[in-house]
């Protein structure tokens, strides 16, 4: 069963968000209003396509309306949650080097645990300066975690000494219509960033204090709880993916089911 301050916490806060996105933020405001929605009610009498979820490719098409009326970034963060996540999948802490794979408009994430360094590698063109740290940190017993897709994480072990590739720790990077059953894995979105974990009990938990998530006629919709600019609320990954968020028999805490 969920335990009740998660339910109430996690909640309270998706009602914040959707009640200040209607008030502040255009895209939100104007669909709404037109078309309608129905957790929470905003214009009564108007329940609006898919409970008031909108495709994320149509809210990434009109960036510039997701800004607040006071002013925001417009940029999208890929590397978001990066930190949270990862320590419910690998315990990340003390001074392990982070890789985090992908191409050139990849930027570190700004919450990992203190202590821990992060690069960020494209995999098809590692500078060998990089490769060459990262060899060094292996060499001296340090922990080192590669994020990635099963094929960069391939590529970027490959291009490593054989007698250390093998202590690289491998995070997969799973999408909302890819995720398998790990043993380890992070949940991602390209708009949304890192947006859950396998955690030890073997099940896909949500980034909860951060990520909220419900079931649509049109799939599971996110909100990123904290996120002040751009904003996105339900929003739906993937074009639109069946699932359900159900409590974690043994954490209490929210998890994903497709």
């Amino acid at each position: 069963m969920w335990t009740v301050g998660v339910n109430a916490a996690w909640r309270a806060a998706y009602r914040r968000s959707v009640r200040s996105a209607f008030a502040t933020v255009p895209f939100y405001r104007e669909r709404w209003a037109l078309d309608g929605r129905t957790d929470p009610v905003l214009v009564p009498g108007r329940t609006g396509t898919d409970s008031g979820a909108a495709p994320l490719a149509d809210a990434v098409h009109k960036i510039v309306d997701l800004v607040p009326l006071a002013g925001g970034a417009q940029r999208i963060e890929p590397s978001r949650g990066l930190g949270p996540v990862l320590r419910k999948a690998r315990s990340v802490s003390g001074d392990a080097l982070v890789v985090v794979l992908g191409g050139d408009g990849t930027r570190p994430p700004s919450d990992l645990p203190r202590g821990v360094r992060c690069c960020v590698v494209d995999p098809d063109v590692p500078a060998p300066s990089v490769l060459a740290e990262v060899s060094s940190a292996l060499r001296r017993g340090r922990r080192v975690l590669a994020v990635g897709d099963d094929k960069q994480l391939a590529v970027f072990t490959a291009a490593l000494p054989e007698d250390r590739a093998y202590r690289v720790e491998s995070v997969p990077r799973r999408e909302l219509d890819t995720m398998d059953t790990g043993p380890y894995g992070v949940l991602h979105d390209p708009a949304l960033g890192y947006l859950g974990a396998i955690e030890e009990c073997g099940r896909w938990h949500l980034d909860w204090q951060r990520v909220y998530a419900r079931p649509t006629t049109g799939g599971l919709a996110f909100t990123l709880l904290r996120q002040d600019s751009p904003r996105f609320v339900d929003v739906l990954p993937a074009g639109g993916v069946r699932g359900e968020i159900a409590p974690c028999p043994r954490h209490g805490t929210p998890v994903v089911l497709t």
